[in-house]
């Protein structure tokens, strides 16, 4: 007689909890598949309704997007978080086209343009590009473009990386312009959803999430609170294109740039001795994305040759809501 061993029976309750599992995978996946076909279709109908308005120039193998208008001496702008060039556009390079050529860059990851090669990043471009980092891309950009000692300005985290080019290039730089620009480390964290997205997990999850089912009323909203105390211009909702901003991969090159961008500008600020040529710094005092007493007022007082003007009552968008102010701005940074 020959013995086999019985074979091992799962308990109802494993096998229950087994079943379980699998249809929580099952469920897991589809979501995931409806959530992934929903993104697609906003970021396509994003990127059909606001293509790109200027010429492309292919640094390190990658694409870099430059609106260019006007003739005269080269202004650069430069924009800020979540934004593109459109934001520009919309208004303040119509103002600014008879006296100068204005060159509008989309940074890394951002608008039209794609995130920068290791050559201009190193290690840390995998995650985010650091201020210094996105300088040294657009500055390969606008040499093939023939620009030469630019007036750049910079708006918001855009006036980071504005800094960032004066001290790459200290001396073939013309002037500075910053508008609301963020120029010092600041107090206290960032809104706790920038640590969330920009983390592996957050990019994972809860970016497709943001991309496949943000309400244009949640979009309208944020816009608002950005141009706070100041209403929005009519049609800029239209113009600037905040579906572009909500694609996964710009959304995730966003959110790591800005969860990076107070270390990095702890590092620059000790350098801030070797912006020699003149500064323009304009800023209101009703700004609580970038307080002015945090960033413009001890900049201008750490700067050789800064000139502050504080716009009173106006919020974190001057370049809409004081154009005037701006235009004549880079006016007094070009006859300096």
């Amino acid at each position: 007689m020959r013995f086999t061993r019985p074979r091992r029976s799962i308990p109802r309750r494993s096998g229950a909890r087994v079943i379980a599992l699998g249809l929580l995978a099952l469920t897991v996946t589809a979501g995931c598949a409806v959530v992934d076909r929903r993104a697609d279709l906003n970021e396509a109908q994003a990127e059909a309704r606001y293509p790109a308005t200027g010429q492309f120039i292919e640094v390190g193998g990658k694409l870099v997007h430059a609106h260019i208008e006007g003739t005269g001496p080269d202004l650069v702008l430069i924009h800020g978080a979540s934004g593109n060039t459109r934001d520009f556009t919309f208004a303040l390079t119509r103002a600014l086209a008879r006296d100068f050529r204005v060159i509008v860059f989309d940074r890394p990851g951002l608008g039209w343009t794609e995130r920068a090669p290791g050559k201009f990043g190193g290690v840390l471009n995998r995650a985010a590009e650091s201020p210094r980092e996105q300088a040294r891309f657009l500055q390969a950009a606008a040499d093939q473009l023939g620009v030469t000692r630019p007036i750049v300005l910079g708006h918001s985290y855009g006036g980071a990386v504005a800094l960032a080019w004066g001290l790459e290039r200290p001396k073939d730089t013309r002037a500075l312009v910053l508008v609301a620009g963020v120029a010092l480390p600041w107090p206290g964290g960032l809104d706790p959803m920038y640590r969330v997205t920009a983390s592996r997990i957050g990019a994972a999850t809860v970016v497709p999430l943001i991309t496949a089912f943000a309400p244009e009323t949640r979009v309208n909203q944020a816009v608002a609170g950005i141009f706070a105390p100041n209403p929005v211009p009519p049609g800029y909702l239209r113009h600037v294109g905040a579906g572009l901003s909500l694609r996964r991969e710009s959304f995730r090159a966003n959110a790591r740039q800005v969860h990076q961008l107070r270390a990095h500008m702890v590092e620059m600020q000790a350098h801030y001795a070797d912006l020699t040529m003149p500064v323009e710094i304009l800023h209101g005092t009703a700004d609580t994305v970038v307080p002015a007493h945090i960033h413009a007022e001890p900049l201008a007082a750490r700067l050789a040759d800064a000139r502050l003007t504080l716009l009173d009552g106006v919020g974190h968008m001057p370049h809409h809501v004081d154009k005037a102010a701006v235009v004549a701005a880079i006016h007094r940074a070009a006859a300096r």
